[in-house]
């Protein structure tokens, strides 16, 4: 794990990281008994497990017992109003749950925030990979200790990107139209089946772009903050900055958000 590894980091995200880090260490016990956790279905193709629970709860007593006051808006449990309603935790304890129980490493814990209506810090965390994304705002993003900047890459038909592909019927119908639009101009199409993951490969350079909708402000809070402190653009699907309450956004290096944008949203 990485605490104690970092340097150059506020007080405050160091709180955020040990949290996530705490509850990262329970994802991956899990994760090596995956076939024993109770699972629930929350609606189709939508999931919930005691893995995501108890790293959910794990974050709630670590960040609580460091900042008490601040309020929390979290995936499972639903919104947590503190004394300090100015500061928000935004908290997705398992992103790419569904992942998780086919036993595929590609989820992670999302961590963000917000003070006011501006997200001001955000890590992201896949603990199977020890893969730390972290940033705040005015001071970068970063992937464990390596300073964040998005892909170079100025050419659609070089670009790779990623979709989310929901489960909700008509979310489906929505992307394949969004993936066709998107055929035969850019490289390759990726759904790994985490919105926040994709947001971290794009401020990481992996990815040019991504695009997702029907999605919760847990999804895309810390990811956002991410691509935009690593040089990067984001909207919603109408080409605003509404993106925590649009349940939609678009992301991408400095090169490619114009023209992608003229082909998702017009």
């Amino acid at each position: 794990m990485l605490t104690g590894r970092l340097t150059g980091q506020s007080a405050l995200v160091n709180v955020m990281i040990s949290a996530t880090e705490k509850a990262g260490r329970a994802l991956t016990r899990d994760f090596g008994e995956v076939e024993q956790l109770q699972v629930s279905r929350k609606g189709l193709g939508d999931f919930v497990s005691t893995a995501d629970h108890r790293a959910e709860k794990i974050i709630i007593q670590e960040l609580t017992k460091a900042r008490p006051g601040f309020s929390f808006l979290l995936e499972e449990t639903g919104a947590i109003d503190g004394t300090d309603p100015e500061h928000c935790w935004i908290v997705d304890p398992l992103d790419g749950t569904l992942n998780f129980l086919h036993g595929i490493p590609q989820f992670c814990i999302s961590l963000a925030l917000k003070k006011g209506n501006e997200v001001v810090a955000g890590v992201i965390f896949n603990p199977i990979l020890d893969e730390l994304y972290w940033a705040e705002k005015g001071k970068g993003a970063f992937l464990n200790q390596r300073r964040l900047r998005v892909s170079g890459r100025r050419h659609l038909d070089e670009a790779l990107l990623a979709i989310g592909t929901p489960y909700q019927q008509q979310a489906v119908v929505n992307d394949i139209n969004y993936t066709g639009r998107l055929a035969g101009k850019v490289a390759g199409i990726r759904r790994f089946g985490s919105a926040a993951l994709d947001l971290a490969y794009v401020a990481a350079g992996k990815f040019e772009g991504c695009f997702a909708t029907h999605l919760k402000a847990w999804d895309v809070a810390a990811g956002i903050l991410m691509v935009k402190e690593a040089g990067g653009y984001a909207c919603d699907d109408r080409g605003g900055q509404d993106i925590l309450n649009s349940g939609s956004v678009l992301a991408a290096n400095d090169h490619l958000f114009d023209p992608l944008s003229k082909i998702l949203i017009g």
